[in-house]
Parts: structure tokens; C-alpha cells; sequence
């Protein structure tokens, strides 16, 4: 096997790979052979198949095979040569033809940047603490009233927490949505819809009123076309309708689960809810934190593009959970994902040292112990809990946000760490709360 590296550019590696076509001509023979004594053909004893006849209806099925396995095998051998370390499955380029003995191909990929010794103890972190207080308890029962509100048709006006039933088209330079007709949408007036760039618009008009105005679409708006786009809406207003708020009555408690009804256990069971979200959310907060904090001291890291991609996909998804895994992505919330993205991955790779260099372990009872507490949110959580345990990636998944939590964890207790305490709104709704 031959091999010849290429850098073309900071990161990124072009592997040239030569290796001999005998052995590809071996490794397919040995696959007919073996499908030979196992393939079963109608009109054929078991084993008594001709190999022609395997290699008529098998041999560009082998052949393929056979050249994938052997790329796989002998790329591992060649980085492993030459001590680079992948970032993620290469490209490879290759027609699979034999020229002078020899099988090319050509692998590009990008491999880990150098990283710094991280100075922990330079980092000024903020350590959240936050308590779940009777008052956020109230606010909590208050939103699951919300969200169980009924609607009924009004004759009036709009106004803030109706909602509005139009049909409408938005129009931009050389895009309309939809392409013939209207499109039907209900929008809740000052509810943070898909639709929300209606609201003003929409408030203090009534059923059966024609309307005309810009609007400006959000960059995480579902059809990519308008988002991030200003477009002319044209609409009619079909309904106006007035929410109505169920009573926290026996009835309602029941709703959720609790068999006695009684507000009491309704209220404790509400805030074993919020507990647990908000220990959660300070966990998130500090992983953030301490992410932040090295991601702008050590911001010079050089990151794959690769990662940083994947992480701006991963984020713009979440930000969109509408849109389906087939569905194209906006370009203008791809974009707007990149610098966040940037950030993530040189934290992401910064924790990764830190836990190698200070032989920082997964704790399994951690693991364990988060894994109970997903469960316990579900109505069967033995059940949930099997899940995990009999999905390799689930549990990899969660052992990998363990060992996240205790990295940071760790980075607090080196670094120069100040204690903040916050409201629980605080922590939950940081983006309500911003200065």
C-alpha cells in the first residue's frame, strides 16, 4: 500500500491511497466463493450453485462491497501511518478501476486541531443558584391553565390572547406563498406563533375584514423561502375567537394524573415539576457558562468545519422542531446559527482535554440517576428506563451529558467562581430577562 498526504488547508487532509488490485480481485473471489456454499437459488442444490451464475446476479453487488471494505480497511491503516486523526468519515473519490496493478483513490477529511492547555484557573465563572419559590408554583398552575384553554367564536375585535383565523398569501420579489389561492393558519395574538409577525396587523379587526401589509418572517419561520424574509401578506380574517380558562378544580387536577384532586398534592407534584427542571436548567446554565467562558479566552482553536456545520444544523432543528428530517434547512438560520456554533465547538473540544488531561471519568451512578429522572416524567417509567438501557446510543447520549455536567462542574470548582443567585424566571427565561 502506498499513501501520499496533502494539507489543503488548516485543518483539512487529502489522503492519496494505492493499494494492490490483487487484493481486490482476492477479496471478491473469496465473497463469491462464500456465497456460493450459502446462496440459495431456485433451480440449484444449497452449495451446488455455479459461480458463474453468483457472479452473473451477485458481481457488481460484490464488487462493490468488496472495494468499500477495502477502502475502509486500508484508509484506518493509512491514518493510522500517518498519525492523523480524523474528524469524521472522509470523501472519497475513486472510479475503483485498476491502472498499472494498483487500485487509487483519494480520501479528504478533517482532522482535530491542536488545542492549548487549558489554564483553568484564569476563568471568571458565574455559578448559578436558584430555588423554586410558592409564587412560581402559582405561575406554573396559571400556564397549565393556559394551555388547556377552550376557544369560542366572538363577534368583535381582536385583541391580545384571541385567537385568529385568516387566510392569507405572503408574497416577496420572486417567491408566494402558497403558489395559487390562500393558505389557512390560526394565529393567537401575542402568543409568539409562526405566525406572530400578523399580530399587529391582526388586533382590533373582525371577522370577514381584508387586509394588506408587510411583514417581516423569522429567520426560523417553516417554509425557507420567507424566512428571514420581508414579504407583502394580503389576508382575510375568518374567526375571531375568545379563550376561556378552565377553574383549578377537582376536575382539572385530575387531569394530570392525581387521583384525591386536591390541590395540595396538586401543588407538590407541580413543584417536584419545577425542581426538576430547574436543576436541569442550572446544569445547562453553568455548562454554558463555563462553554462561553473558554470558547472567548481560547477563541484562536481552529475548528472543523465539519463539527461546526453539524452543530449549526443541530441547533437551527431544535429552533425548528416542525420541520421534518427530509425538509431543507433555511440558509439565512443556518447562518445566523454559525457564531453559536463556533462557540460550541471549541467548547465542546476544550471540555474534551480537560477531561483527558485531569483523568475526569463518567460517573455511571450520575448516569443512573439521570436516567431515573427522565423516566419519572413518563407514566411507565420502568419501562423508559429499559429503553435506555437496551439502546447503545441513548445511553451513550446521556453518559456524554454526564460527563459535560462533571467537566464543568470541575472547571467551577478550579476556576476564579463566583456564586449568583438568581429568581427561578431567571434561569428558565434568560432571553426574558436580558439587560
Amino acid at each position: 500500500m502506498q499513501v501520499s498526504l496533502e494539507n489543503v488547508g488548516k485543518l483539512e487532509r487529502k489522503l492519496t491511497v494505492k493499494f494492490p488490485a490483487e487484493q481486490f480481485e482476492s477479496k471478491v473471489r473469496q465473497r463469491i466463493s462464500e456465497l456460493g456454499r450459502n446462496v440459495r437459488l431456485k433451480g440449484f442444490r444449497p452449495g451446488k450453485v455455479p459461480t458463474k451464475v453468483i457472479e452473473q446476479r451477485f458481481g457488481e453487488q460484490v464488487r462493490g462491497e468488496a472495494l468499500s471494505d477495502l477502502i475502509g480497511s486500508t484508509f484506518r491503516e493509512a491514518v493510522q501511518q500517518q498519525n492523523l486523526q480524523p474528524v469524521a468519515n472522509p470523501s472519497i473519490d475513486t472510479d475503483g478501476k485498476p491502472q498499472d496493478g494498483e487500485i487509487a483513490y483519494t480520501a479528504t477529511f478533517e482532522v482535530m486541531p491542536e488545542l492549548p492547555t487549558v489554564e483553568v484557573a484564569i476563568l471568571k465563572i458565574d455559578r448559578p443558584k436558584a430555588d423554586v419559590g410558592d409564587a412560581d408554583v402559582d405561575r406554573m398552575i396559571e400556564t397549565l391553565q393556559v394551555q388547556r384553554r377552550v376557544f369560542e367564536k366572538v363577534d368583535r375585535a381582536a385583541v391580545d390572547g384571541d385567537m385568529v383565523i385568516v387566510d392569507y398569501t405572503a408574497q416577496t420579489d420572486d417567491f408566494r406563498h402558497p403558489a395559487e389561492g390562500r393558505e389557512r393558519a390560526a394565529t393567537v395574538l401575542g402568543g409568539n406563533t409562526a405566525l406572530a409577525a400578523f399580530d399587529g396587523a391582526l388586533r382590533g379587526h373582525k371577522a370577514g375584514e381584508e387586509l394588506s401589509f408587510e411583514a417581516q418572517f423569522p429567520p426560523t419561520f417553516p417554509i425557507p423561502q420567507l424566512a428571514a424574509k420581508q414579504a407583502r401578506v394580503e389576508l382575510k380574517i375568518g374567526e375571531v375567537q375568545e379563550s376561556k380558562t378552565p377553574e383549578v378544580d377537582e376536575a382539572f387536577i385530575r387531569n394530570f394524573g392525581i387521583a384525591d384532586g386536591s390541590v395540595e398534592t396538586f401543588r407538590t407534584e407541580v413543584r417536584a415539576n419545577l425542581e426538576r427542571e430547574l436543576d436541569n436548567a442550572l446544569r445547562a446554565r453553568l455548562r454554558n457558562e463555563v462553554g462561553a467562558k473558554l470558547a472567548a479566552t481560547y477563541a484562536d482553536v481552529d475548528v472543523p468545519k465539519v463539527l461546526e456545520n453539524a452543530e449549526a444544523e443541530s441547533l437551527v432543528r431544535a429552533a425548528m422542531p416542525d420541520l421534518s428530517g427530509e425538509q431543507s434547512l433555511p440558509l439565512a438560520a443556518l447562518e445566523a446559527a454559525q457564531p453559536i456554533a463556533h462557540q460550541r465547538v471549541i467548547a465542546g473540544l476544550l471540555l474534551r482535554q480537560i477531561a483527558q488531561s485531569n483523568n475526569l471519568r463518567v460517573d455511571n451512578r450520575k448516569v443512573t440517576e439521570r436516567i431515573a429522572k427522565i423516566a419519572s416524567t413518563y407514566e411507565e417509567p420502568e419501562q423508559v428506563i429499559e429503553l435506555y438501557r437496551s439502546n447503545p446510543q441513548m445511553m451513550d447520549n446521556v453518559r456524554t451529558a454526564v460527563l459535560e455536567d462533571q467537566v464543568s462542574e470541575w472547571v467551577a470548582d478550579h476556576a476564579d467562581t463566583t456564586e449568583v443567585t438568581l429568581s427561578f424566571d431567571e434561569v428558565m427565561h434568560p432571553q426574558n430577562n436580558a439587560g
